[in-house]
C-alpha cells in the first residue's frame, strides 16, 4: 500500500540512461553518477534497465551489474525503485526474480519481444511477471521498440490485482485516452497510479484533468526520458503542478507557455524529425555538456546524434536557460564524481 500511496502522490521518476567509456565498456563511476545527480535533483524514483538505460544491456550481460550500482545507490532512500522487464515470458519472469531480489520495487513491463502475441497472451504474460513482482504497465510507441496496444489490453491489464501504476508512452493522444479511459473505467483509479511517458507532451498530460462522464482521473507523475536531463526543474515543475491542482484555480496561460518550450527542447533532445534515432545520444549530449558523462558512445556505435541535432540542442539551450540544470549539476559535480 506505500507503493501506491507514493505513486499516487506524483514523482519525478527519470529514466536511468547508461555511461560507457570511449570503448564502450561500462564507466561504473559516471554510472553511480547519474545516479547521484538524480537523487540530489530531488527524483522520487528512478527507472534502470529501461529503454534510455539501452536494452542492449542484456545481451552485453549488463543488465543485473547496472540494476546492482543503481540500486547501491538508492540503498536506505525513501525512493520507489523500478527495473526494467521485457523479453518473452520465461526472460522477463527470469527479469523480475532477479529485479525483486536485488530489493526493486516494481517492475517496467514492456511487451515490445511479444509483437504479434494476441490480448490473451499478453494478459497472461504480463499476470506471470505480476506474480513475482508489482507491475508498473508501460505503452512504449512502436518506432522506439514498442508495439500498439488497445484500449480491450488495458482495460483486461487494469484488472490484474498486482499492477501498480502505468507509463503511458504511445506519442500519441489517442492512444493516451484509451489507457487513461481503460484505468478510469475499471474502477481501480485510486489503486493504479498514472505516469507520463509522453516526452512531446509532458506538462498538459500533468495538467490535464481526464473526465469521461462519469469519472476522472488524472496523471499523477512522470516516468520519462526526458527528466533524465535538468530533472531539478522536472521537479520543480511537477511540484507547480501540484499546487494548481490543490488550489483550484484556473491554469495560468504561463503554464501553456512552459509546457511548448519543454515540448520543442524535446524535439532538440529526442530527434523525432529522424524517427526517434538521435534520442539516447540527445539526452547523453546534454550529460556530457555538463560534464556527467564523458561522451554520447551508445552500445551501438551506429547510435549517433543525427545531423544538425547538436545544433538544435544548441538553439534549446540559448532560448530556453531556466529549463536546464546547468548550474546545480556544476555545483555538485565533484560529488558526484568522487
Amino acid at each position: 500500500m506505500d507503493l501506491r500511496r507514493r505513486l499516487l502522490d506524483g514523482l519525478v521518476i527519470p529514466a536511468h540512461p547508461l555511461a560507457l567509456t570511449a570503448e564502450r565498456k561500462l564507466d561504473e563511476r559516471r554510472q553511480r553518477a547519474l545516479s547521484r545527480y538524480y537523487l540530489s535533483a530531488g527524483a522520487g524514483g528512478l527507472a534502470v534497465g529501461v529503454h534510455t538505460t539501452q536494452f542492449a544491456i542484456r545481451e552485453r550481460g549488463l543488465y543485473q551489474p547496472v540494476l546492482q550500482i543503481a540500486m547501491e545507490e538508492m540503498r536506505n532512500r525513501d525512493i520507489v525503485r523500478i527495473a526494467g522487464i521485457l523479453g518473452r515470458t520465461e526472460q522477463a519472469v527470469r527479469e523480475a526474480e532477479l529485479a525483486r531480489d536485488l530489493g526493486y520495487d516494481a517492475g517496467l513491463l514492456s511487451l515490445g519481444a511479444m509483437r504479434d502475441a494476441a490480448i490473451p497472451e499478453l494478459i497472461a504474460h504480463a499476470r506471470a511477471v505480476a506474480e513475482i513482482i508489482p507491475l508498473f504497465g508501460f505503452y512504449l510507441q512502436p518506432s522506439v521498440g514498442g508495439r500498439s496496444l488497445p484500449y480491450d489490453f488495458w482495460r483486461e491489464f487494469a484488472e490484474i490485482e498486482n499492477v501498480v501504476a502505468i507509463k503511458i508512452a504511445p506519442f500519441n493522444r489517442y492512444q493516451t485516452l484509451d489507457v487513461a479511459r481503460a484505468v478510469a473505467e475499471s474502477g481501480r483509479a485510486r489503486e493504479i497510479a498514472l505516469y507520463t511517458g509522453n516526452d512531446d507532451n509532458i506538462l498538459v498530460d500533468l495538467l490535464t484533468t481526464f473526465d469521461f462522464g462519469h469519472t476522472t482521473v488524472r496523471i499523477a507523475g512522470g516516468l520519462l526520458g526526458h527528466w533524465a536531463v535538468w530533472t531539478r526543474r522536472a521537479v520543480g515543475q511537477l511540484e507547480a503542478v501540484k499546487r494548481l491542482r490543490e488550489s483550484g484555480e484556473p491554469l495560468p496561460p504561463s503554464m501553456l507557455t512552459l509546457a511548448q518550450q519543454i515540448t520543442d527542447s524535446n524535439a532538440a533532445i529526442f530527434d523525432p524529425g529522424n524517427g526517434f534515432r538521435g534520442c539516447i545520444p540527445g539526452i547523453h549530449e546534454i550529460l556530457r555538456r555538463q560534464g556527467i558523462l564523458a561522451g554520447t558512445w551508445c552500445l551501438d556505435p551506429n547510435e549517433v546524434l543525427s545531423p544538425g541535432q547538436s545544433e538544435e540542442i544548441d538553439r534549446v539551450c540559448r532560448a530556453y536557460p531556466h529549463l536546464t540544470d546547468d548550474e546545480f549539476i556544476r555545483e555538485r559535480l565533484d560529488s558526484y564524481l568522487a
